[in-house]
């Protein structure tokens, strides 16, 4: 697929996902989510790319689905949003379902969708003028985007409720209190830190981290027991797969693991 409305480009293990639609702050249209789905699946399946990093062109990370997009459908609005939240909730899966991490540089507003994509990584470096909003409600619409799914389970029912029904608008440090991003740095420095992060992540072994990511998804839905021979099948499997056998090897040999 050639892309118009993100840019992805990939550089020593880490895949750089872009949204590029700065002159309308990166909202998410069907050709948007459309391509974010194609360069996440692309990542997923290229064992090469061991980090993802997902960050908005400009100024904004994204202020949320394009209402005036929206707007211009008329009566066919309804089959549209559909089109959009179906590739976009499958972009969104997939972020989770996949081994390599995801790290989100909010150069900007994350607003409405932007905010449930940001919701939706693994880690998240902040911009100090960032600025974080749900505002679904404001325009007479409900959330999507997963943001139901994680907003609670990073703020607590109370704190997702107030974001969700009164639509403050929380500065990145206020976001950085609330547990929303790992990190608050200068506006310069969010996509470097970003992508050290990244490159970090890259060397690690990606079918661990990838186990890591879908057992702390799955351990939010499960009972304790359930979970825990769930976490007893997967260590097992890493035990004896490549990676395992690496890590175990070179922390009993006290030097530094080289995974594949």
């Amino acid at each position: 697929m050639n892309y118009s409305a993100i840019e992805l480009n990939v550089d020593d293990r880490v895949a750089l996902v872009r949204l590029n639609r700065p002159r309308d702050g990166n909202a998410v249209t069907v050709e948007l989510a459309t391509e974010l789905l194609d360069a996440i699946t692309r990542c997923d399946g290229d064992p090469s790319i061991r980090a993802v990093v997902v960050t908005g062109a400009g100024t904004m990370f994204c202020v949320g689905g394009d209402l005036k997009e929206f707007s211009r459908q008329g009566a066919n609005v309804g089959r549209y949003t559909k089109d959009v939240t179906h590739a976009f909730h499958a972009a969104i899966s997939r972020m989770n379902r996949m081994d390599a991490p995801v790290v989100a540089a909010i150069n900007g507003t994350a607003a409405g969708a932007g905010l449930s994509l940001a919701l939706a990584t693994d880690l998240a470096v902040a911009g100090e003028s960032a600025r974080f909003t749900l505002a679904y409600t404001r325009a007479g619409l409900s959330p999507d985007g997963s943001s139901t799914w994680f907003l609670a389970r990073h703020l607590g029912l109370r704190r997702a409720k107030e974001m969700a029904l009164l639509n403050p608008v929380l500065s990145a440090r206020q976001a950085l209190d609330w547990g929303l991003v790992n990190r608050v740095v200068s506006n310069e420095e969010v996509l470097g830190t970003a992508m050290g992060l990244a490159k970090e992540l890259a060397f690690g072994s990606r079918s661990a981290q990838g186990e890591a990511k879908r057992l702390l998804l799955a351990g939010q839905n499960e009972s304790l027991e359930t979970q825990m021979e769930s976490e007893t099948r997967a260590i097992a499997r890493m035990a004896d797969a490549a990676d395992g056998r690496e890590g175990i090897a070179a922390f009993s040999s006290k030097r530094p693991p080289t995974f594949d």
